[in-house]
């Protein structure tokens, strides 16, 4: 299953889960507004690619309770040492994924409850307070009521998740040093974790009486994971002091976490030997028609002259001119549809190849693009100029290489659209509203609809379609909505 988000304010994370087979492909279409004017001589190819196209790959396994029940084995003596640090790291890091996704979701819900609130509190002028009576019984504050009731039960459950999954994290300290001092540096990154992202919440939690019990739940279980790390001494006070300090040595500890889960990865341009052929080939080739040239020339003139001097540079104008366009010629000729990098993934803990991956991106023209994207984009008359960025990726992975017990890979490609916002343009613009015989002035940030829209295949097993819409302004990524999906199960 596929799922697009927010990562921050520029950042998409496009998430996947790669089952058993060895066989996957996938493909990415970002529609983009015509109005921009994006094309491939402001942003070429290239520099899409290496600056805005991130990917990772990690271990994964569906069974949750797998890993935990790896390192206590490892703890006991049953596993090596290096099986209970792996064990243990994706536990850890498949917490805090979840984690993360959920309060994330969570903030943008709590967020749009804040702004009907808050618009709500401030009545449009000329708006008498009886009318501002009647328009909470509307059907919308009905609606925003229900979700907020929503709101407080996911985040009750949240609570319930996160301290089940720190409680069995813990139950079972493993009493040999070494061991024990992995397990430190996880509990005491998973503990300060788990306290910002609810200090988070609270944060920005509507205020109202409401959410008084779910704000004192969250804040009460903040202050036991600090007390936690202080009765464990982890952090040094001075560390504890500085806020600097102390998000600077939980940075180092994910990296712990994530390294021996994660894929390394060596990434391969193609076609330089190729380039090079081609390269030398125009040059002969045109060579070849220059020397014709002089010949016949000096063959006409005779001996060298003004006028055979100026024949001789007419001929080597022309050679530089038609060497490039020749050259370029034969060049998108032999790598068109073709990969123009590989990605070989490596098991960082053997060395071990586990996976390749042969990856594609380039400008297309909406008339190329197949017919089930087509009609899923189900592009209108006024969206005609759009531009399509289409990036490919095709992986093999060989499972029987994979960390034991684990058959399945989860990959994260970030789309940073930061590249984007500087075609789009600066400041707001103001919207005059008229009721009840008085003109309001609203300040409106301008902002562009893109569309998403995401295919992939994997063998014997038929195609998953979905598009998202992304709202996006030139200061952050307003909102990221499914709209279509054919061929998967939706969640």
């Amino acid at each position: 299953m596929i799922t697009v988000e927010r990562k921050d304010s520029f950042h998409l994370k496009v998430s996947r889960v790669l089952q058993e087979e060895t066989s996957h492909r996938l493909d990415l279409f970002l529609f983009v507004p015509g109005e921009l004017g994006l094309n491939e001589h402001v942003i070429s190819e290239d520099a899409f690619y290496y600056r805005a196209i991130h990917v990772k790959r990690t271990y994964y396994s569906d069974k949750h309770h797998l890993p935990l029940v790896l390192s206590r084995l490892a703890s006991r003596g049953r596993l090596s040492t290096e099986q209970y640090r792996l064990s243990l790291s994706l536990y850890a890091y498949q917490y805090v994924v979840a984690l993360e996704r959920a309060t994330q979701t969570l903030l943008d819900t709590a967020r749009r409850v804040q702004q009907v609130e808050r618009h709500a509190e401030k009545p449009e002028r000329g708006e008498s307070q009886a009318d501002e009576g009647n328009a909470e019984d509307s059907d919308g504050e009905f609606s925003e009521r229900i979700v907020s009731a929503g709101l407080q039960e996911r985040l009750e459950e949240l609570c319930e998740l996160a301290q089940g999954i720190l409680r069995r994290l813990r139950r079972n300290q493993p009493s040999e040093e070494s061991l024990h001092k992995y397990y430190a540096n996880i509990d005491n990154y998973l503990s300060w974790f788990t306290e910002q992202r609810l200090l988070a919440l609270v944060a920005h939690l509507p205020r109202g009486r409401g959410y008084r019990t779910i704000r004192e739940r969250l804040l009460e279980i903040g202050q036991a994971e600090a007390a936690h790390r202080e009765q464990a001494e982890y952090n040094a006070s001075r560390v504890v002091r500085d806020p600097t300090r102390m998000s600077n040595k939980m940075r180092l500890l994910r990296r712990l976490i994530e390294y021996p889960v994660t894929l390394k990865q060596q990434n391969q341009e193609l076609g330089g030997a190729e380039q090079k052929a081609v390269k030398g080939l125009a040059t002969g080739v045109v060579m070849i028609f220059v020397s014709l040239g002089l010949l016949q020339a000096r063959d006409t003139v005779g001996n060298v002259t003004a006028l055979f001097v100026l024949a001789m540079a007419v001929l080597y104008a022309m050679r530089e001119v038609f060497k490039d366009d020749l050259r370029n010629t034969l060049w998108r000729w032999l790598r068109k549809g073709r990969p123009k990098w590989r990605r070989q993934y490596v098991d960082a803990t053997s060395n071990k190849l586990v996976g390749r991956q042969l990856e594609w991106f380039d400008y297309k023209r909406f008339g190329k693009l197949d017919e089930e994207i087509k009609r899923v984009r189900k592009r209108n008359v006024a969206q005609r100029e759009e531009v399509v960025l289409h990036y490919r990726s095709s992986s093999r992975m060989s499972p029987t290489r994979f960390l034991s017990g684990y058959e399945k890979t989860h990959e994260t490609l970030s789309i940073d659209l930061s590249l984007l916002t500087r075609l789009m343009d600066k400041g707001s613009h103001h919207v005059y509203r008229l009721k009840d015989g008085q003109v309001s002035r609203e300040s409106v940030e301008k902002r562009h609809l893109l569309n998403l829209v995401i295919r992939e295949e994997v063998a014997n097993a038929e195609p998953i379609l979905q598009r998202w819409k992304i709202v996006m302004s030139r200061s952050r990524i307003v909102d990221v909505v499914r709209v279509h999906q054919e061929g998967g199960q939706a969640h």
